[in-house]
């Protein structure tokens, strides 16, 4: 098992983020970081919480350091139009030297969506919009010089995204979620990462094998997609390196442990010691 950190840019600054990162870079246990992506804040904090953009604060954290892969966990794909989304994505991996994973899911915050005037949708047609995002997304990324698309949410003519992005075919795409009848069925038609965020180690061994069926109706091995979780860490190493050997177990290859307010570099260490019991 390999093993990465998330920091979402909420009640914090921009210098503790900051110092997480580069004290991470230094550590080889910690193979990425990850950022959440919102527009205000989230989970049932006081509102006038003050929250950094998810992808500005990416780009920065990616001249920061030299090592980390980096991404988001995730961008609700109704944010941004995907062809926005697609140049941001190839120009934070050039500016990155490929070390991107672009994390996506369908968007779910009805009060988010609500207050910025951004249409969220029925859980239909989120799914609906977020396969067809992700064809916007391969396609602009992909070797293509040009993308065409005629879908009911987005239509390219002839659209360009240069340049490419380093990585090659593109960027791996992380999509989060695990709604076993469209959004796993959608990791499998594109993904090469996906992420689950809350649950149990059982829950997350009932989604696996609902992705490897939805894999395997379409004929994809399903070995092709990693599979990570993310483990909140509450301040004790020990019990957060249970926790990701329980995932482990299930199947996961990468555990990402959610890092807790305030955010300090110096719990880093003891918890990749912790960590690197079980890898």
């Amino acid at each position: 098992m390999r093993f990465a950190f998330k920091t979402s840019p909420q009640g914090t600054s921009w210098e503790a983020v900051l110092d997480v990162w580069r004290a991470a870079d230094e550590i080889e246990t910690f193979e990425s970081g990850w950022t959440s992506d919102h527009f205000q804040a989230m989970h049932g904090t006081d509102p006038a919480t003050p929250r950094l953009e998810g992808w500005i604060t990416l780009a920065a954290l990616a001249q920061a350091t030299r090592r980390l892969r980096l991404g988001t966990l995730v961008t609700g794909i109704h944010y941004r139009h995907p062809a926005v989304l697609a140049n941001m994505a190839a120009t934070l991996d050039v500016i990155s030297q490929g070390r991107l994973e672009l994390g996506i899911g369908t968007g779910w915050s009805e009060e988010e969506s609500r207050a910025y005037g951004i249409d969220l949708g029925t859980p239909r047609e989120r799914s609906d919009r977020f396969e067809e995002a992700c064809e916007v997304l391969t396609g602009l990324l992909g070797p293509d010089r040009t993308t065409t698309l005629e879908g009911t949410y987005y239509q390219l003519a002839q659209a360009r995204c240069h340049p490419k992005p380093v990585q090659r075919p593109h960027p791996p795409l992380c999509i989060g979620g695990s709604g076993e009848k469209r959004t796993l069925r959608t990791v499998a038609r594109f993904a090469q990462h996906w992420n689950f965020d809350t649950g149990t180690p059982a829950q997350f061994r009932r989604a696996r094998e609902v992705l490897s069926e939805h894999c395997g109706r379409i004929g994809r091995d399903p070995a092709e997609i990693r599979l990570s979780a993310q483990v909140r860490f509450t301040g004790d190493p020990a019990e957060a390196a249970a926790s990701a050997a329980a995932f482990a177990e299930e199947g996961a290859e990468l555990a990402v442990l959610y890092l807790p307010l305030p955010y300090s570099p110096h719990v880093l260490e003891p918890l990749a010691d912790e960590l690197a019991k079980i890898s």
